[in-house]
């Protein structure tokens, strides 16, 4: 059974975010993260998804949410244990983080998506905007979304 809940930053579980970011995101590109990198998210909106199997709970996908002003928060380092990727665990944790941000008081979501994953926000009513641009060595665009309490 999937449940979704905010992270604490510097937690046990925290610490496991960063390890699947790292094995999902970082890795394959030959990055690592930085002491100075993670300690810009101490202000973040921390979102996992997490499975609990018997006894045991387990990490299997996250995102954060960086406010950029009073209106609009950016979603970033969207990741997905590579096991489950196309079983819809992506889209719940978007739909919670869009929640997350609404109760928040927000009411726009930015983010560089990554060109291959275009298609998939595009299908939860993001839009491009803006010409592709490189990122961390690969293909981006900036994708939007306006957030209502029905998003």
């Amino acid at each position: 059974m999937l449940n979704f809940r905010m992270i604490e930053y510097g937690s046990c579980e925290y610490h496991e975010m960063v390890q699947l970011r790292d094995i999902v995101l970082r890795k394959p590109l030959g990055l690592t993260f930085t002491t100075e990198y993670l300690q810009k998210e101490i202000n973040d909106l921390l979102i996992g998804c997490f499975e609990t199997d018997g006894t045991q709970t387990i990490l299997r996908g996250c995102c954060i949410l960086t406010p950029l002003d009073e209106t609009t928060v950016q979603l970033r380092q969207m990741a997905v244990s590579p096991v489950l990727q196309g079983k819809g665990i992506g889209r719940d944790i978007i739909a919670f983080a869009e929640q997350q941000a609404i109760t928040n008081g927000f009411n726009r979501l930015v983010m560089h998506a990554r060109k291959e994953a275009t298609g998939f926000y595009q299908k939860l009513g993001y839009e491009i905007y803006g010409q592709e641009f490189m990122e961390v060595g690969i293909a981006h665009y900036e994708m939007k979304k306006l957030l209502t309490a029905t998003s």
